[in-house]
Formats: structure tokens, C-alpha cells, sequence
């Protein structure tokens, strides 16, 4: 679901499966959506336009200046007015003008005056002003973005990783030098010292081992090495791990090596220096790194359609958007993990024609990948919660099976169709487990004592009548329980924890649960804003939750650090479950400026004594190393001189960020702008609008970022716009539930009222409007092309979703029900008129390798096509390539033709229309 972090993205799209859904609307059959737009009649995009040459264009461009000097030099359009992105310049550097000379000489006493009414009505409006508008300046450089700008990294910001290492202390940290020594560097006491060197890590046979990734033991006697790693999933991988003794300066492999590697996920217990792993599905622990001492296998029926301790294809995509399924007990005594039985999950197929990474090379016979890959309506995979007693357990008698245990979950779901969403450990004995059922509208939190017996007990209710979620929407996949009892939190009982929950008003906040069996939140945060769930770190010393938040009093495409009390040992006691005092809610206190838009990300350390704050946007990102006790305190790590330095050399779009009124409800809009747009009306611009609109997703940030659109805009002079529609996240649940049962509906209704806002602006050329996405938003793009609403001429999707009957059951389910409780809605969700796509450019483009979507969707939507007698399309498969497209130089190739495509069909920039 989210998208590649690992790589730079020139495209922007967030590469996910379709994103997690909303909830129930009414129909958007009620909503007219007109087949004539603007009394023009249907229009074809000509394959070619006549543009103005460099000489027309600065005379037209000139003759607009000169008309906006006569009327005032308004520039801003109406609705668009906001604040200049901070260092950008001013619209008079834009244009190269010089601002007008005062010489009436000012007195002292009127500049006071000025200056301080100026200070009171930027206080009063600064919050509110950032929040709804924002303008920032295109650069003023000489040199255009080219293709290979946007894919050479030339637009790159860079950040340091830093990797807290909490077994060396608080405020220690490791990175790695030149020569590929692991360092830890001690912000206490100033200090560098090595922990690893790389030359000195071999095998047996004396050969220098590279590593892919490292973790250290908690007795910081031990390093655990992962090399040769194997990617399989989005998630998931395979390596052959290593143990390197630090005291002996010794390696050892933890399992023979293999080629190709079968062990998929290793961790060290919390304590001590115990692993577990999961090795060919099954799941192993070593008690001690000793070359003495025999791993206990803990299970003995992983295989290819049973696993242990790791997530099966749908749990990793969908549901825990990671790699491992286990998790030790605090006290490193236990653990618990999930066992997936895929048997009775159909089997999907798709060849690989050429596995090699040379396009020349010849397969005379097709191979072919199969997945356990579960589709609405039809079975999914089993999961058991597990129990593994590692103090139960004799290694005289290893055939002994009382040390391993199936949990009784008490919930009132059938084992077929339950969902479990998070497993975690609130105290050394305590084991929270949240179910939910396939439509992911009921379900339960439930309570393990293990120290007792196996049988759970519901402790939290999710969903119908009374239940957390129950406001006709869907519970999120999420796991945010963060427990509180290895902080050192004076007077807390030993099993208290912070959930994520919605308020009365749907939107997510930080609440407290006193207890593991407690059934009452405590809201610690309030507001019409959302925690976003990031960068929530405990402060004992100080009593304090640190999170990353979208507001309050910021737009909801912005991100802040805050910080708010937990309630001290007495007003804990005061408490209580049958009534008592309520918490009074704390204003939050911001970590970052808050008086400009901004997106800040931060990591803190173990006891949050220091932590790293990144600045991610709109500006040029920037990390500094920061000090919780001392607000002066700070040691810059990276600012990116040479980017900001590149910046300046070049043309740049102007980006303005803005909301918009569609149905009486405001959405999140960004419009780039070509550098020195004229937007009196005499040229007419194309625009091309970039759709994700997933459910919970969001496209608009205000994060750094110059990618392929920004080549659109700054060197095709395209306007590029983005609008977040109903649906999309960090907007509260009754924005996004909307959605649910009927997606494509309410989102599609938004992206076309959207188009027509935009085309009502004099400078939009109505026979050049177009849609694009790539996953949903190749979804959304056909959508509303098949809406036929008259608006859109150019439409290009990307691995598009056709038909929810071929996604996965626990996305879709999530956000469409069953097929069985909701066949008319999967119907009126797909894609059945094709007509529509004869009167528009389309382009299609899908990898033949996709495990996410499948290429049937792409498939099925030519077999349509070719019934319907479509013609003129643009089709290309991109040969094994998976979601991302990426496969032999697939990724650089797709821009280039999206690129070609446009030029094609646009010609570049304005042109004058009459």
C-alpha cells in the first residue's frame, strides 16, 4: 500500500496497491453530470497543436505584463491569493522588475505604528492564512529541466540516517564510515568509537562477508548480519544471516547458506541475546549464539502454503505492511506468532518470459510464477495466534509440544473470516489481539493472560452497535497500540497503553488506556486535526507523548511535531472506569514552526532525551540533531547546499497550494504553474490533472520534490493539477467514509467538478484537458473517462484496476463488502462502458509480471475495448515487469513514452486561441 520508499520517484505516484477505503454515500446518479460542457459540443483533441513560437510567446507574455501594470499588477487569481513559498522570490524577481522607489521619507513614530499593527494582523491570520492558501515562487534560472534531469538524481535532496542504537544508551547512534565501519557515535559524552570493522567479518573460509543490514543484541555483544539478500514481495525477502561475536571477533553462519537463501526474518529477544527466525516457513529460536548450543524448532509444518512467524502475500500487502508475523514478550520469555494456512486460497499465475536482467537473451519456454492470492468473495488464508513458552520448553524432550499453543480467541468470528490486524505484547504476561471480520466492520480487542491459561477475553468492541469505528465506516489496518510499560512512567500500572482512535467527530487522536483490560479511552488530543500515527515516542522524564500531527490549525496536506502531557500519578488514580474525572485535554506544543506551511518528520532517541527533526518541505529538506532539555542545542546534518544551488540555475514551476468547494465541502488542491504564465486568457494553457484518490491516500504534501510533472509544467509549460477528493485521507472519517460500497463513485464526481473549476479559468485550453494515475489512480483515470462527463480529452492509466472482482479480498472487501452483500455496487464500481474512451486519447500501460494488480485488469479492459469497437488507443505491456515497472529500464521508458504521448497529442505549452 505505501509506496517505494527505497528509490527516487520521478513520477510521484504513490505506488500501492489501491489504498485503503471510505465509507457508504448516496449514489452519484444524482449528481448531473452534463455530456456538453461549456456549450461547446463534443471535441476531439487535435494530434497536433500549433503552438507559438519563442517569439510569440514573450510578445504575448509581454503584452500581458503591461495589462497587468495598467490594472494595479493584480496577479493572483480569484481563490488562489496565498503567501510565497519562504526564500522564493517575490513576484516582481519573478518578472524581473525592479519594485517602485519611495523617497517620501518616513517618520519613526509612524514606522512603529506600522509595524506593530502590521505584527497584530499577521498573528491573527497567519494560522489561518497557511492553512488554506499557499504560493510558491518558480525559480529564476536560465537553464529548462530536461528528462534527464528529473531521472539522474540532479533534483535529489539528501539525508543522513541515523540509527539509534538504544542498547548503548540514550542519545547513541550508528552510522557507517567510508571504509564500511559500523560507528557509534555518543551524543552525551562527544565520543566516536568503532563497533564493527568491515575487513574483519569473514567466513570460515576466510572471505570478506558484505552485508546488506546489521542488528545488534541488546548485550551489545553480538552483531546479526543479513547478506545476499533476495527480494520476494513488496515487503518480504530472503538472506543468509551471519553471527559475528564482537568480543571474539568471530563469524559464524546462523544457518548453512544457501543459494537461493529460504530464511526469511530473524530478530533478536529484547533482551539478552536470544533470535528468533523463521527458516523454510517454520520458526526456530536460539537460545544463545553459543556455536554449542541447538536451535529449538518451534514448528514443523511450514510450507508452501503454510507459514510461521511471516506473513502470507495478502497479510504482508494488506494488512501489517511488513515481513514478520512474531513478536517477543518484553521480558523475553515468550512469543507470539501468527500461523497462515493459504491451502484452500486459489492459486494465481502469471509467466515471467524472460527471468535475466538482458533483454536479448532467449527463454524458448515460458516459466511461471504461482501465488496463493485471495479475490473478493472467495476463501482467504487461515491464521492462528500462536504461543511459543520458551521457559516451558525441554530440551531433553524436544518432540514436547506444551510449549507451543493455539490461542482461544473469544470474539464471535468464524476462524474463515476473521482478520487479525494487530498482535501486541502490554506487558511481560499481557497479549492484546485486534480481530476484525472480512468487511472490517466488527470485530474485537481481546485480552490474553498468559500466565493463567490461553483463553482470551473481549475487552474492546469495534464496531456495530456501541463499538469503536461505529460510524458506518471501516476499522483501519493499523497497528499504533504503543505500550507504556518499558518507558519507567512513575505510578502507571503495569499494562497501560496509547491507541490511535477517532473522536466523536471521526477524526484520529491519541488516547489512553489505563489498563490492558480497560474498556474506556482517555483522549489525550481533541480537535477537528488527525495524529497521524508517526514519530510517537514516550518521554518518562518529562511526562510527555511525543507525535507527528496534521494540524491543528495547519492544512491537512502539512505535518508538525507536537508534544502533550500524560496524566501525572495522581490524576491516574483519579481515573477510573465507572466515571471519575475526564482528562482535560492539553493544547498541544509544537516542536516545529508552525507559523509557516511545512512537512517535519522526526526520529527520536530510545528516552527520547535527543531526536533528529528533518524538514521535508516545501522548501529545500533539511536535518538537524536536537536536544529535548535544550531548545538551543542543535548540530545541523544536512542542508543540502548543492541542491539549493541547482535550484537556482533553473527554470522552475510555480506551485500553489489552495482548496477548493465542490458540493459545499472544501478539498485540498496544488496547481503547478509553467514559469511566467500568462493567466490574463489571451494563451490558453492544457492541463493535466494527476489523480491517485485511494482511500485514505493522500497526493497532496507539502513535501520537497521535483519530478516528471515538474518537467511537464516548467519545460512543456503544461498546468499539472492535483485535487484530493472525497475519500482520500487526514481529512476525518466522514470525509472518507463516503466512499465505501460504491468506490469510483463519489471520487470520480469530485475529479470531474474539479476539471470544470479549472477550465472555467480563462487561461485553460478546453480541447486539452487531460487525467492521468497510476494503480487506483489508473482506476480513477478510466472512471472518469467512462463517466463521459465531456470535460476530459486525454486520459493515461497506468496498471489500472478494471474490475474489484480481480484485486484482493482484504482491500477490497475492506472498502466494497462481499461481493455476496454487495454485487450491485462491485458491478456499478467497474469499468462496462467503453464507449466513451473512442472520444478521448487514451493511453494504457501495464507490467505482464504484476503480483499486485494483475495484468488481467489491463486485459480485460482491452477485450472490452476491442468488443466495443475502440480504436486509436495506445496500448504497451512492459514485459515481467511488477507494479512498479521498473524491469530492464521500464521505469525511464514509460516516462518517455507518457512524454511522447502528450507532445503527440498537445504540442508544447499556450497557444492563442480566439
Amino acid at each position: 500500500m505505501a509506496a517505494d520508499e527505497s528509490r527516487p520517484d520521478p513520477s510521484g505516484y504513490i505506488d500501492a496497491s489501491p489504498l485503503p477505503a471510505p465509507e457508504g454515500p448516496p449514489s452519484t446518479s444524482k449528481v448531473p453530470r452534463p455530456k456538453v460542457y461549456f456549450g461547446d459540443g463534443p471535441f476531439t483533441a487535435p494530434s497536433s497543436t500549433d503552438g507559438l513560437d519563442d517569439e510569440e510567446r514573450a510578445k504575448a507574455l509581454e503584452e500581458a505584463e503591461m495589462e497587468k501594470e495598467q490594472n494595479g499588477g493584480a496577479e493572483e487569481h480569484e481563490g488562489l491569493l496565498g503567501k510565497r513559498e519562504n526564500g522564493g522570490p517575490t513576484l516582481d524577481e519573478e518578472l524581473g522588475r525592479r519594485p517602485p522607489r519611495l523617497d517620501r521619507p518616513r517618520s519613526p513614530l509612524r514606522w512603529l505604528v506600522i509595524c506593530l499593527s502590521a505584527l497584530l494582523l499577521t498573528s491573527a491570520l497567519i494560522g489561518a492564512l497557511a492553512a488554506h492558501s499557499y504560493r510558491g515562487g518558480a525559480y529564476v534560472g536560465k537553464r529548462p529541466i530536461t528528462m534527464e534531469h528529473v531521472f539522474n538524481g540532479t533534483f535529489s535532496s539528501f539525508s543522513k540516517a541515523i540509527r539509534w542504537v538504544p542498547e548503548a544508551g540514550d542519545g547513541v547512534y550508528a552510522e557507517t564510515n567510508m571504509r564500511g565501519d559500523i560507528e557509534l557515535v555518543d551524543l552525551k559524552k562527544n565520543t566516536t568509537k568503532t563497533l564493527l570493522v568491515h575487513g574483519s567479518v569473514t567466513d570460515k573460509d576466510g572471505k570478506l562477508i558484505n552485508w546488506n543490514s546489521w542488528q545488534l543484541s541488546p548485550d551489545m555483544q553480538y552483531i546479526l548480519l543479513k547478506t545476499d539478500y533476495k527480494k520476494q514481495w513488496r515487503h518480504s525477502s530472503f538472506g543468509n544471516y551471519y553471527i559475528h561475536s564482537l568480543k571474539q571477533n568471530s563469524t559464524r553462519a546462523l544457518v548453512a547458506p544457501s543459494n537461493p537463501p529460504v530464511t526469511a526474518y530473524v530478530a533478536w529477544s529484547p533482551t539478552g541475546n536470544s533470535l528468533a527466525y523463521v527458516h523454510a516457513s517454520d520458526l526456530y529460536v536460539l537460545p544463545n549464539p553459543s556455536p554449542l548450543t541447538q536451535p529449538i524448532r518451534v514448528t514443523h509444518d511450514g510450507s508452501a502454503t503454510v507459514f510461521n512467524g511471516v506473513p502470507d502475500w495478502v497479510y504482508e500487502e494488506e494488512v501489517f505492511s511488513s515481513d514478520f508475523a512474531l513478536w517477543w514478550s518484553p521480558d523475553s520469555r515468550r512469543i507470539a506468532f501468527l500461523r497462515s494456512d493459504e491451502t484452500a486460497v486459489d492459486e494465481f499465475v502469471f509467466p515471467v518470459y524472460n527471468p535475466s536482467g538482458d533483454s536479448h537473451t532467449v527463454e524458448p519456454y515460458t516459466s511461471f510464477t504461482t501465488m496463493k492470492y485471495p479475490k473478493p468473495g472467495y476463501a482467504n488464508p487461515i491464521v492462528s495466534a500462536m504461543l511459543f513458552d520458551l521457559s516451558n520448553y525441554d530440551a531433553y524432550f524436544p518432540e514436547d509440544t506444551t510449549s507451543v499453543v493455539t490461542l482461544d480467541l473469544p470474539g464471535t468470528l468464524d476462524i474463515k473470516d476473521r482478520v487479525i490486524q494487530e498482535v501486541v505484547w502490554v506487558g511481560n504476561t499481557s497479549l492484546l489481539i485486534k480481530e476484525v471480520n472480512r468487511a472490517a466492520d466488527e470485530g474485537s480487542v481481546m485480552l490474553f493472560d498468559v500466565s493463567s491459561g490461553m483463553a482470551g477475553t473481549v475487552v474492546r468492541t469495534l464496531g456495530g452497535d456501541g463499538g469503536e469505528w461505529n460510524d458506518g465506516g471501516w476499522i483501519d489496518a493499523e497497528q499504533r497500540i504503543l505500550p507504556l510499560s518499558t518507558h519507567g512512567l512513575e505510578g502507571y500500572p503495569p499494562t497501560a497503553y496509547i491507541d490511535i482512535l477517532p473522536n466523536s467527530k471521526g477524526f484520529n487522536h491519541l488516547c489512553l488506556f489505563t489498563s490492558a483490560d480497560s474498556r474506556r479511552p482517555r483522549f489525550l488530543t481533541d480537535g477537528d486535526w488527525e495524529v497521524t500515527g508517526e514519530a510517537i515516542k514516550v518521554d518518562a522524564t518529562r511526562g510527555l507523548v511525543y507525535f507527528q500531527a496534521a494540524g491543528p490549525g495547519a492544512a491537512s496536506t502539512q505535518r508538525y511535531i507536537y508534544s502533550v502531557y500524560l496524566p501525572n500519578a495522581d490524576a491516574l488514580a483519579a481515573l477510573t472506569e465507572e466515571g471519575g474525572m475526564e482528562l482535560a485535554f492539553n493544547i498541544p506544543t509544537a516542536l516545529t514552526d508552525v507559523g509557516k506551511p511545512g512537512y517535519w518528520s522526526a526520529s527520536f532517541s530510545p528516552k527520547a532525551g535527543f531526536y533528529v527533526l528533518s524538514y521535508q518541505g516545501p522548501d529545500v529538506p533539511w536535518q538537524e540533531m536536537r536536544k529535548t532539555s535544550d531548545p538551543d542545542w542543535s548540530i545541523m546534518l544536512e542542508n543540502n547546499p548543492k541542491l539549493n544551488q541547482t535550484l537556482q540555475e533553473y527554470h522552475m514551476p510555480t506551485l500553489i497550494y489552495s482548496t477548493i468547494t465542490i458540493d459545499g465541502i472544501e478539498m485540498n488542491a496544488l496547481e503547478m504553474r509553467p514559469p511566467n504564465m500568462d493567466d490574463s486568457g489571451r494563451i490558453k494553457y492544457p492541463v493535466l490533472f494527476r489523480v491517485y484518490g485511494g482511500p485514505n491516500a493522500q497526493e497532496i504534501s507539502h513535501r520537497f520534490r521535483r519530478d516528471w510533472h515538474h518537467y511537464l509544467a516548467a519545460s512543456l509549460h503544461y498546468v499539472i493539477v492535483i485535487v484530493d477528493g472525497r475519500g482520500t485521507g487526514w481529512r476525518g472519517r466522514s470525509f472518507r467514509k463516503v466512499v465505501r460500497g460504491h468506490l469510483g463513485e463519489w471520487e470520480v464526481h469530485d475529479q470531474v467538478e474539479a476539471a470544470k473549476q479549472w477550465v472555467s479559468r480563462g487561461y485553460i485550453d478546453t480541447r486539452r484537458v487531460g487525467i492521468w494515475g497510476w494503480s487506483y489512480g489508473g482506476y480513477m483515470t478510466c472512471r472518469t473517462i467512462e463517466s463521459d462527463s465531456g470535460v476530459h480529452t486525454l486520459g493515461m492509466a497506468v496498471a489500472p484496476v478494471t474490475d474489484w472482482h480481480f484485486y484482493d479480498s482484504i482491500y477490497t472487501e475492506r472498502y466494497m463488502l462481499t461481493p455476496q452483500v454487495n454485487a450491485g455496487g462491485y458491478h456499478n464500481s467497474s469499468i462496462h462502458n467503453v464507449q466513451p474512451f473512442d472520444k478521448v486519447d487514451f493511453l494504457l500501460a501495464h507490467g505482464s509480471g504484476d503480483d499486485n494488480v494483475h495484468f488481467a485488469n489491463s486485459a480485460h479492459l482491452l477485450d472490452m475495448l476491442t468488443q466495443g469497437q475502440v480504436r486509436g488507443f495506445r496500448f504497451r505491456m512492459f514485459t515481467d515487469s511488477d507494479h512498479s515497472i521498473q524491469t530492464r529500464g521500464a521505469y525511464r521508458e514509460l516516462h518517455e513514452w507518457m512524454t511522447s504521448f502528450l507532445v503527440e497529442k498537445w504540442g508544447h505549452g499556450g497557444v492563442r486561441r480566439s
